[in-house]
């Protein structure tokens, strides 16, 4: 069993990710973690008690809240893709008798802060603990600073963010994850320990389709799938209409079905860096993909295929079977 930290900005992709690590028995969910990004971390956390309350958990993860900003720029939010609320919407659904479709679960909120429980877990669990952010870096590199003997006992960290040979879901340079707080970004991946990425290039690989998860549904019409079609309508509406997508990317997601099935993906080993300072380029992640010896030593794995359709197959087999 894999013992990991959830750091998130949870909108739709982020959700879909919480939901398949509470739900896989290969993996033990110390704490989740919430930072501004998608939508502002206050907006996150409700959104994660929103997504728990879908579930049936015996007993839940530590739930603490993290950065309000990026460690240097202003807050950059996409609610314009995941809905006002991050989670498309769904937050003020109605049921017929008037209460809430999607409530928030009454569940305790840590008193100490994300950065502080981030560090308290590595320090508990040394060369075991798992991070796994899914959203802005800026917990994870505050957590670096703050306490650097510490954190250098991270086991690993599997991240989604950044692109490579493809265009930015922000500018064409940039991935959101990466862009909304470089200076972190380029902290975590100056800082030494391993890390496997996710980056848009393999991300955009796994589209779930309107026609799939209808097709789920039909097969296993439960509470939990009808919050994955609800949650996910926006989103899929909106690369409809501004790519042509018929559908939703499978960020977050594939982060946890790294830890999984490692044997779905191909990876490669390089050296990465974060463009901070250019206008054109700021949150860009630079790195040779391609070369069979790289001039410096590699600082990360970088995932640059995955088998979508095996993918999709157990995501469903264990999000809601």
């Amino acid at each position: 069993m894999k013992r990991i930290l959830i750091d998130t900005d949870i909108g739709v992709d982020d959700a879909l990710a919480v939901l398949f690590a509470l739900k896989s028995p290969e993996l033990l969910v110390e704490a989740i973690t919430t930072v501004s990004g998608n939508v502002h971390v206050e907006q996150c956390t409700r959104n994660l008690r929103i997504t728990l309350g879908c579930m049936n958990l015996e007993e839940l993860p530590l739930i603490s809240q993290g950065e309000e900003a990026p460690l240097t720029m202003p807050l950059v939010t996409s609610a314009h893709v995941h809905g006002s609320d991050g989670l498309g919407g769904i937050s003020g659904d109605l049921a017929p008798d008037g209460t809430r479709l999607y409530p928030e679960l009454e569940c305790p909120l840590s008193p100490i802060s994300a950065v502080d429980t981030i560090t308290d877990l590595v320090n508990r669990y040394p060369d075991e603990l798992i991070l796994v952010p899914v959203g802005p870096l800026t917990n994870i590199a505050k957590a670096m600073l703050n306490s650097p003997a510490v954190m250098r006992r991270v086991r690993e960290i599997v991240l989604m963010g950044g692109v490579f040979e493809i265009y930015g879901n922000v500018t064409t340079q940039a991935e959101f994850n990466i862009y909304a707080d470089p200076q972190a970004a380029q902290v975590v991946f100056n800082f030494g320990v391993p890390i496997t990425m996710m980056p848009l290039d393999v991300t955009h690989q796994v589209v779930l389709t309107r026609e799939r998860l209808d097709a789920e549904a039909n097969r296993r019409n439960t509470r939990l799938i009808q919050f994955l079609r609800d949650s996910t309508q926006a989103c899929m509406v909106y690369h409809q209409e501004r790519e042509g997508v018929k559908g939703l990317y499978m960020h977050d997601p594939l982060a946890i079905g790294y830890l999984l099935q490692p044997d779905y993906f191909d990876v490669v080993d390089a050296y990465v860096q974060v463009e901070t300072l250019g206008d054109l380029t700021q949150g860009r992640t630079v790195g040779n993909l391609r070369a069979q010896r790289a001039s410096r030593a590699p600082n990360a794995r970088v995932c640059v295929e995955v088998d979508a359709e095996r993918f999709l197959r157990f995501f469903f087999d264990c999000v809601v079977s």
